[in-house]
């Protein structure tokens, strides 16, 4: 079932958004009564609702509505989940892939939390490096593992609409907390997930 089914927008918000967006087509030189834009702001304030739901969600309780105590120890990874952000300097958007594992310490975590948990993060505004660490540190906390990484690749539509326009750039980003410090341990997990960093 579809977001727009199943969430209601707050109508003060809404309204709120809706007369900024309006301001700013106005503001580019539009007319934000012509007939395909009378109801952009509404959409647009809907839209930007959807992508900053994050603040209205809970790492922590994610996570911890769905561990399990579980005898193993080697790395649990998941790979290639998908994420979308904006970026807070320009408000464009940010896309890619997370890579995620753990080394569990007694509990295991239902594998479709961990990218209800990169959702969380990224459905704010953002930079990828903070929202690399973020990542992390929720699971470090929520799990207590033995150890945690989080690798991120994302292209930026602010480097490839403006600025440098370089649309073929991707960033890497990544973070380390316990047994992946350990150089053979990164090792192992980089060459799984088939990422590279310099």
């Amino acid at each position: 079932m579809s977001y727009r089914k199943t969430e209601k927008y707050n109508e003060e918000i809404t309204s709120k958004l809706a007369e900024a967006y309006r301001t700013i087509i106005e503001g580019i030189g539009e007319d934000s009564s012509r007939e395909g834009l009378v109801k952009t702001p509404e959409r647009a304030a809907k839209a930007m609702q959807f992508f900053a739901q994050g603040y209205q969600q809970d790492a922590q309780a994610v996570l911890t509505s769905a561990l399990f105590k579980e005898d193993y120890s080697e790395m649990v990874i998941v790979k290639d989940i998908e994420l979308y952000s904006l970026c807070e300097h320009h408000l464009l958007p940010f896309f890619g892939k997370a890579h995620i594992a753990y080394i569990p310490n007694g509990y295991v975590v239902g594998l479709s939390k961990i990218p209800k948990v990169v959702d969380v993060f990224a459905r704010r505004l953002q930079v990828q490096e903070r929202l690399t660490h973020e990542i992390l540190h929720a699971i470090d906390q929520a799990l207590k593992p033995l150890g945690v990484a989080v690798v991120i690749e994302a292209a930026h539509m602010c480097m490839m609409m403006r600025g440098v326009e370089k649309q073929n750039s991707v960033t890497t980003t990544s973070a380390f907390v316990g047994e992946f410090r350990k150089a053979e341990t990164r090792t192992e997990f980089l060459s799984l997930v088939g990422a590279k960093l310099k």
